[in-house]
């Protein structure tokens, strides 16, 4: 059983040690046994040798945000000990290898000096001096901790000699699976769950999945030694069908349900993986056609090329999108407002991390929303779409298309980086609910005998589209102003109607797509204190949610999934209603709580602000609103947990 509701495992070193091949067979390992995961990634922008670590909640119930104690510290090296040991909880316990317990702190390369600053701080307030990490141990026993040195190059030299491999060189990089044999152990876990997720992670390689096999073995059993740790995971049983995936597969699975047929992009943290994700899975076996399908990925020599890419492909009736950060949507800026202009339906799922200019590359953000609303010159429509969580990434992607095929305009799909890292265990999704609208596409039956206008003025403002190709059918496409036929016109009559035309697709999107798609609205109608907010703060905001009312406070939460065209009236409604209005966001200027001022005149009371490149967790957003219930709160609280 666990000894709480739910356990904390963290895994950190150097980047390329497998720090991420660990985490991920241990929560494969856990989903395998009935158990909920939720998995925080962080890793440094050198891409490799500095610090990285992943963050894992284990729980009965389901959880979608990080904590910020750990339970249990599995280090690889040195500095992830001394970087982490005071988020070891009481009761917790650390891994490590037993040859790093002599280590010096000053011979430590990696951590810098702002480091230094903050941990001298804390060694002096707890009064100590340490030379060795063998001394900050011994403070972190004093709290009832457990230390658990393990001779990893003694069993290394075991397993060696079990799989008749003599060269050390070769078996260094099983490093991590003993740290996770010894950890499994620790929790008496089932190690045959743990044995499957190391053969489903290393399918295909018979060789591998045997060496690591025997490592894990030789581990477990050495840890058998060890006793007294309090903290025990159980499988349970469940008939619930569940999927583990990280945030950009889910929005990759998405499009591929969706039926995106050409994704454009160029190589940028963290958007790539999701492009790469395709890569993997792009030839596609459906039901409905005997030889399947596929879809194309194209890698373009940077991001102009690639949003200019998928608008050409999406005037040839395809369904396209095109996956980048905040410095490449920069560079798409002249090419999204071209496809404003000529009403193409092309999508672009921007993945949001610190900013500005390169920013905090691989580090968290949600600064973007203002400029996803407003980039471009000039005014043209756009949707926007905000995912709160890795199911909203897969069904947003594929209204993304939807809403731009319907209305034949850009669709923004902003995914922040915390969502797109993080993993979790989600229950299949429900295919039932998906909808494909491809909305006023004709083909060479309805333009034959006619003179065919591209952009022809209607009533819904909404012109009847054909593919490039299409008999019968010229169309040109120009940059510049146009005329119904699309031929380039700058006359101000024209310029007026034409303006009018595409901007007033967002007030039929306004009317037509239904509230329960645009926001979400959790807990009592009639509560005192209103949260706002957008995005991956969403599973914090919940959690805190559940504990505050426990403690019998009164308090409701205003997710918005679709920032533009802004559900002005029914925002302004429930916000209207409170006593207390707290916005809760990832950036300096609380950009959300300035939009929805400006679109209904309403102002926040409070605002619980993080930009320090770390996602937003359940404990801190709880002790922020907690502060506000109790009349306790500046008006501005800037949350800074993080390493």
């Amino acid at each position: 059983m666990m000894s709480k509701n739910d356990f904390a495992w963290m895994a950190g070193g150097p980047q390329g040690a497998g720090v991420d091949a660990a985490a991920n067979i241990f929560a494969r390992a856990c989903c395998y046994g009935g158990l909920h995961v939720y998995g925080k990634r962080e890793y440094h922008s050198n891409i490799k040798g500095l610090h990285s670590y992943f963050h894992i909640r284990i729980s009965r119930q389901e959880v979608g945000a990080d904590v910020d104690r750990v339970d249990l510290l599995c280090a690889f090296d040195a500095e992830t000990v001394v970087r982490h040991i005071w988020e070891v909880a009481a009761k917790g316990g650390i891994v490590l290898d037993a040859d790093t317990l002599g280590t010096k702190l000053s011979d430590i390369p990696t951590l810098p000096p702002p480091f230094w600053t903050e941990f001298n701080k804390k060694l002096a307030q707890k009064g100590i001096e340490p030379e060795n990490l063998g001394d900050i141990l011994n403070e972190a026993k004093k709290s009832n901790i457990s230390v658990y040195p393990v001779p990893y190059l003694q069993l290394l030299k075991d397993v060696g000699q079990r799989i008749g491999e003599e060269k050390l060189s070769r078996l260094t990089r099983m490093v991590n699976v003993l740290a996770l044999g010894v950890c499994s152990k620790l929790v008496n876990y089932d190690r045959s769950l743990v044995e499957r997720a190391i053969s489903t992670i290393f399918r295909g390689r018979p060789k591998i999945i045997d060496m690591n096999l025997h490592a894990f073995s030789v581990a477990y059993d050495y840890a058998g030694r060890f006793a007294g740790f309090e903290h025990r995971l159980e499988s349970i049983q469940t008939d619930e069908r569940r999927t583990f995936l990280q945030g950009t597969q889910a929005v990759a699975l998405g499009k591929i349900v969706g039926g995106c047929r050409l994704q454009t992009y160029y190589p940028i943290t963290p958007a790539a993986d999701e492009s790469e994700y395709l890569e993997e899975n792009e030839l596609l076996e459906t039901m409905s056609q005997r030889d399947g399908g596929s879809i194309l990925v194209m890698q373009a020599e940077d991001e102009i090329a690639a949003i200019n890419m998928a608008s050409g492909a999406a005037l040839t009736g395809a369904r396209t999108a095109t996956s980048t950060s905040g410095p490449g949507f920069s560079l798409m800026v002249e090419g999204l407002g071209w496809a404003g202009n000529c009403e193409v339906p092309v999508v672009i799922n921007y993945y949001q991390r610190g900013a500005p200019a390169t920013g905090l590359p691989t580090r968290h953000g949600q600064d973007d929303l203002r400029f996803a609303i407003h980039a471009a010159h000039g005014e043209f429509p756009r949707i926007v779409l905000c995912s709160g969580d890795i199911e909203e990434c897969f069904y947003d992607a594929i209204e993304a298309f939807n809403y731009a095929e319907r209305y034949q305009t850009p669709v923004i799909h902003l995914i922040d980086k915390a969502l797109a890292n993080s993993s979790k265990s989600c229950k299949f999704f429900d295919l039932s609910k998906i909808r494909i609208e491809r909305g006023q596409l004709w083909n060479e039956a309805d333009v034959k005998g006619r003179e065919y206008k591209r952009f022809r003025f209607t009533e819904s403002n909404i012109s009847p589209r054909v593919p490039l190709g299409t008999p019968s059918a010229v169309l040109w496409y120009t940059g510049d102003e146009h005329d119904e036929l699309g031929h380039i016109s700058e006359e101000p009559d024209n310029r007026t109607m034409m303006v009018e035309k595409r901007m007033k697709k967002l007030e039929i999107a306004d009317k037509e797509i239904p509230i329960q798609k645009r926001v979400n609205f959790f807990g009592d109608s009639d509560a005192t204190h209103t949260i706002v907010s957008w995005g991956s703060p969403k599973g914090a905001i919940l959690e805190a949610m559940e504990r505050l009312r426990e403690e019998r406070h009164r308090v409701n939460f205003l997710q918005v999934r679709m920032a533009h065209p802004l559900p002005s009236e029914y925002v302004a409604g429930v916000l209207g209603e409170a006593e207390k209005r707290i916005v809760v966001e990832g950036n300096y200027s609380a950009q959300l709580g300035g939009l929805i001022r400006e679109k209904t005149g309403v102002a926040m009371d409070h605002f619980v602000l993080k930009w320090n490149g770390r996602p937003i967790s359940s404990d801190e957003v709880y002790e922020a609103l907690k502060r506000i219930m109790q009349n306790k709160a500046p008006r501005r609280q800037v949350l800074m947990h993080g390493n």
